[in-house]
């Protein structure tokens, strides 16, 4: 008998990270204080780097574009989250579990996309120095944050529209903190194969591209620094790297992990404490890993909050 192609129920339970009541004020209080640095410590760069003419350069205009995408990231997942233990409720509509994905996706593949233009950022600064400032002009700048927000949008737009085909019957518990797009396809009712397929397309498409983009571009990198001679210089171009690709390495080996390992033995409970590295700690590292080793930024935040600068 064929599924009936009508979804059958309003609303998805979200079953968190655990389930033990006696863990749930701890939670509660180690994500509220994430979600607060994310939100002041990316803004407080943004602010640094808009109210500062010396940081109005490619590099911090993408650095001030990555802060609002972390900012908007967390907000999509931990005040649902937060809510959800306060209230003891486990309750998300069906259209806000939707809505709640297609922000999801719509944010971190901007945040995938970002990466990826910092990266070649940093390649031309230190590869093509003489030719940095003629290539990297304020309107190449804005069109290569354009085009990553619209590329984000189809991709979460055609991968929310493809969960919006499936029914769900009656399993509606997901065992997540949020309603990520894999765990969604999973609980369907109906045939997941083209869902199943377009995601991981995408996932190779979206997310193995440019992350060959940023591993060729470092390897570039590497190679240049190395060839320096000065000590010094060595040291000033690793140092503007190294913050970025920390931020990388943990974005990627934690995201993409989850969605490789989706299909191997990675347990739900395993996947959705994995899912907290990506979607709720590299936000709350960003601003401390982009501002303790960078002098520009620092002085800048220095200025805002009245503190002489020496």
């Amino acid at each position: 008998m064929e599924t009936d192609n009508d979804t059958r129920i309003s609303e998805f339970l979200l079953l968190g990270l655990s389930e033990d009541p006696k863990l749930q004020p701890l939670l509660f209080r180690l994500f509220l204080f994430m979600f607060l640095i994310t939100v002041f410590g990316n803004l407080l760069l943004i602010l640094a780097v808009s109210s500062d003419s010396h940081l109005h350069t490619p590099m911090y205009f993408f650095l001030a574009n990555l802060s609002f995408v972390d900012i908007s990231f967390t907000s999509t997942t931990v005040p649902k989250m937060l809510w959800n233990i306060q209230t003891q409720s486990k309750v998300i509509t069906y259209a806000g579990c939707i809505t709640q994905m297609y922000f999801f996706l719509l944010f971190s593949s901007c945040d995938d996309f970002l990466l990826t233009v910092m990266a070649y950022d940093r390649f031309l600064a230190i590869c093509h120095p003489l030719h940095y400032t003629v290539i990297m002009n304020p309107w190449l700048c804005g069109l290569l944050v354009l085009v990553s927000w619209i590329i984000s949008v189809l991709n979460s737009l055609l991968q929310s529209l493809m969960v919006l085909r499936l029914s769900f019957c009656t399993e509606v518990e997901i065992p997540h903190f949020f309603c990520e797009p894999n765990q969604m396809i999973q609980l369907a009712c109906s045939d997941t194969f083209l869902n199943d397929m377009v995601m991981y397309f995408l996932i190779v498409l979206l997310a193995g591209a440019p992350l060959a983009g940023i591993l060729y571009s470092y390897s570039k990198i590497v190679s240049s620094i190395l060839r320096m001679l000065s000590a010094q210089g060595k040291y000033k171009a690793f140092s503007t790297c190294a913050s970025h690709l920390s931020v990388v390495s943990l974005f990627y080996c934690t995201g993409l992990g989850v969605y490789l390992s989706s299909a191997g033995t990675l347990s739900s409970h395993a996947s959705a404490v994995a899912s907290v590295m990506y979607t709720v700690v590299t936000p709350v590292l960003n601003p401390f890993i982009y501002s303790l080793r960078n002098r520009d930024i620092k002085r800048a935040l220095k200025r805002i909050i009245g503190v002489p600068v020496m």
